[in-house]
């Protein structure tokens, strides 16, 4: 499956930080007629998007997320006792289908030159990398 939405950024930026960004531009075909929904059911992320900014979005989405909880948070919540509030919702069997990002990021490194980003301008990268997707897509 190809990927929904890109976002270019510089390679010492967190990924945590495209969030929003990313959820902006993504666009979740119907299988039947009309426009495509901007809004997914629910979103799987690992460990480094557990923090309470992203939460807090998805919360104010109302999508669902399936994002496990850092050790240290855990530590924290428990810490403050009642007054931490409810663990995050998780469900395991959910989270076991995150790998298809994984797999979506592999093929895309499947070419070189959106591997190596040979391309100096964002906008280039975008193009190199948005072709590969296509043909992701074509081949799929």
């Amino acid at each position: 499956m190809p990927p929904l939405s890109l976002v270019v950024t510089p390679g010492q930026r967190a990924d945590c930080t495209q969030f929003e960004p990313v959820l902006d531009k993504l666009r979740v075909p119907r299988t039947g007629p009309g426009r495509p929904r901007r809004r997914p059911d629910s979103v799987s992320a690992d460990r480094a998007y557990s923090n309470g900014v992203i939460r807090a979005y998805l919360r104010r989405s109302g999508i669902r997320c399936v994002i496990p909880e850092k050790s240290d948070s855990r530590a924290v919540r428990l810490r403050k006792g009642s007054r931490g509030g409810r663990p995050p919702a998780f469900s395991p069997a959910r989270y076991k289908q995150r790998n298809t990002v994984e797999r979506a990021v592999n093929k895309l490194k499947q070419f070189r030159a959106a591997a190596t980003r040979y391309d100096k301008r964002g906008y280039v990268y975008l193009g190199t990398v948005t072709a590969a997707a296509l043909l992701i897509w074509l081949r799929s």
